[in-house]
């Protein structure tokens, strides 16, 4: 960087800035600008405050970091405030003292990670906060945070009280080393890995706690940190070497199966932060305890989180279904997208089940020729059969898949040919997407419990390759067949039935539900949720005009979001900020190509507006696309699969420019309530 990331005239010591986090943000927004690193202030303020709304800065120990990334600045900048009088930034021990505001361009997203991990990570360390404390002026602020940005450690100040345990510090720049200590004949060897969602602060923060923790419990220790600034993985003789594995994540473990067998503990990264010293001795006593639990089950739900860390039963179920339904979504797009094709190829005839020589089903010549040997005329429906047969082979996987990676979402890998077997006999004896769910939570929790049965040492490394995926597979695929077999294929029968007679306004009921479902969280849960009950009609065995029109009603649904807020920065751009304008030119192509994730920085600032105008939209959509008998047999695509639409493409469009209008109107009208002072600019990064 061309300029220091923080001098003197950035630091407010032992004032009053006010005791909550508006004031103190507010302040130390002022003092960037003051300095010439800002030119709107407010921005920055507010981009910080948005920020500290989705989520907290407030860390033990008395600090805060917020942190914002917006157009006003131009320079990467840390302004600090150590307080007289404390402010609130929900941390669990209280209010804060320190309070560090991290301003970043839009365009440093690196160097805003750099700096903000490294400083969070000095900030575990006792005598830096020590030496913050006790500093006399601004410049010996500056110094401290200079050196600790770049990975020196911090001199013990004078007047400071001296840390328990000296800790050593890794360099900020690197990943924290996967290198410890020769450990003494006896000492327990720990493997940590930690990581959060954002992968900024708390990741690193964790990592560097859990660190000093085993220095003073005199353990050997290595961990890898899986964060924004990248990560080294574990040399593959440290994992084996090691006696017990700490996952403190929240988030899903990237390369899970390389511990595979190994003792764990596990939680969430708070845990690590707030009581590194507590997990590193259950880590001791896990790692000499037989019976342990071991990594070939859910890790990340294991018994000895605690409660504050654990993921509860309907977050577990809601978290497997969701994996499971992101798995099999590029299946259902990629077979439908090539059905679609083969229907524009070679008519809606390519699908009859009735193929005859002679026809012009081009299934049969799929099926019955090569281009070798086509008759004359032939290479249209040859090309269009081609197409179709691949979608409806693609297609045909969904149940499998989505049973399958529900499965591997609740007991990892040894769940997969449990679960994957499970959604093939839920296909087979007609029980369809309803029973590819239940076969895969039964899968994943049949293979859940067979990893934590205590075996012995020599049989841990067959566990997970062996013993869970034939036992788990004869368990799961007996009761599917033997009692869950007749329940599920009369139940989705009936729902085949019932969707086949549905007519008049039970179509326009059910069309404004998937409405309001697919915009009420724009590619969340509900919206997923919304989106599988229509693609799963389009793989019943009869589909047909029923599951059709479903599922012209979710694409155009969710097609209005987007476009809504794209033609609201059109025709009202004072009423938004300039990354708000920008967002709303590439919402267009979004919303045209069935993206409703497309809105989410719209809603993500300002939600009480957002997302009540875009569910008003969507629920007349749905319920015109019902009532108009629009009907699509692609799953995936937008305006670009109007093709697939039997003719009612027209309908389709008149379904959406309805809805969006209404969406993009009543969002209007919402936010001319909203004082243009309290306007949230969309940060170009929700970090």
């Amino acid at each position: 960087m061309s300029q220091q990331i923080i001098t003197p005239e950035l630091v407010l010591l032992d004032g009053d800035a006010g005791a909550d986090a508006d004031s103190v943000i507010a302040a130390l927004a002022g003092l960037v600008a003051n300095a010439g690193r800002c030119t709107d202030p407010a921005e920055l303020a507010e981009a910080a405050m948005a920020r500290e709304r989705k989520s907290a800065t407030g860390l033990p120990g008395g600090i805060a970091i917020p942190h914002a990334r917006v157009a006003s600045v131009t320079t990467a900048t840390l302004a600090m405030a150590r307080l007289t009088r404390k402010a609130e930034f929900g941390a669990p021990d209280g209010p804060a003292d320190i309070v560090f505001l991290i301003a970043a361009p839009e365009g440093a997203a690196g160097e805003h990670m750099k700096v903000l991990s490294s400083l969070a990570r000095a900030l575990v360390r006792p005598d830096f906060v020590a030496a913050l404390r006790a500093a006399p002026d601004a410049a010996a602020v500056v110094d401290l945070v200079n050196e600790a940005v770049e990975g020196k450690p911090a001199p013990a100040p004078a007047a400071a009280t001296p840390a328990a345990t000296p800790a050593t510090e890794t360099p900020a720049t690197e990943t924290p080393t996967t290198e410890s200590p020769a450990a003494e004949p006896g000492t327990t060897r720990i493997v940590a890995v930690t990581a959060c969602p954002t992968g900024i602060a708390h990741t690193y923060m964790a990592a560097d706690a859990l660190k000093l923790a085993a220095e003073r419990a005199g353990v050997e220790f290595a961990v890898e940190t899986q964060g924004s600034t990248g990560s080294t993985p574990f040399a593959p003789d440290v994992i084996a070497a090691a006696d017990v594995v700490v996952f403190a994540t929240d988030v899903g473990v990237k390369g899970r199966d390389r511990f595979v067998g190994k003792p764990v503990v596990a939680s969430g990264v708070k845990r690590a932060i707030n009581e590194p010293d507590a997990m590193i001795a259950e880590a001791v006593r896990t790692a000499r305890d037989p019976r342990a639990a071991t990594v070939a089950g859910d890790a990340n739900a294991g018994a000895q989180a605690p409660a504050a860390s654990r993921v509860g039963i309907g977050g577990q179920l809601k978290q497997a279904l969701l994996t499971g339904v992101s798995y099999m979504i590029p299946f259902v797009a990629a077979g439908g997208l090539l059905m679609a094709l083969g229907f524009l190829l070679a008519g809606y005839e390519i699908g009859s089940s009735t193929v005859q020589e002679g026809t012009s089903d081009g299934l049969y010549y799929a099926l019955h020729y090569s281009l070798w040997d086509l008759p004359p005329g032939g290479l249209m429906q040859y090309l269009g059969g081609v197409s179709f047969a691949i979608g409806n082979l693609a297609i045909g996987l969904m149940v499998a898949v989505l049973a399958g990676y529900i499965a591997y979402a609740i007991a990892d890998r040894p769940g997969l040919a449990p679960g994957f077997t499970a959604g093939l006999i839920a296909v087979a004896v007609n029980a369809g997407f309803i029973g590819g769910l239940v076969g895969g939570l039964l899968a994943g929790v049949v293979a859940l419990w067979l990893s934590r049965l205590p075996l012995p040492q020599w049989a841990r490394g067959l566990q997970p390759v062996v013993i869970i995926p034939l036992v788990g597979t004869l368990v799961t695929g007996f009761i599917m067949f033997a009692l869950l077999a007749r329940p599920l294929s009369w139940i989705n029968t009936s729902l085949e039935d019932w969707l086949n007679s549905m007519s008049g306004s039970s179509k326009v009921i059910l069309g404004i539900v998937i409405g309001l479902m697919m915009c009420f969280d724009l590619g969340g849960p509900v919206n997923k949720a919304a989106y599988a009950f229509g693609v799963a009609g389009l793989g019943l065995a009869g589909a047909g005009v029923a599951q059709w029109e479903i599922m012209a009603a979710v694409m155009a649904a969710g097609m209005v979001p987007p476009l809504a807020m794209a033609l609201a920065t059109t025709l009202r751009p004072s009423t938004f900020t300039e990354p708000e304008r920008e967002n709303g030119k590439a919402a267009w192509l979004l919303g045209a190509s069935f993206i409703s994730e497309g809105a989410i920085p719209f809603a993500a600032a300002d939600p009480f507006r957002v997302i009540p105008s875009m569910m008003l939209g969507g629920a007349v959509t749905g319920a015109l696309s019902m009532a108009l008998s629009v009907q699509c047999r692609a799953p995936h695509g937008g305006v670009f699969v109007l093709f697939a639409m039997n003719g009612t493409w027209w309908k389709f469009l008149i379904a959406i420019v309805a809805g969006v209008i209404v969406s993009a109107v009543a969002v209007l009208a919402a936010k001319q309530y909203q004082p243009s002072r309290e306007r949230t600019p969309i940060p170009a990064e929700a970090a």
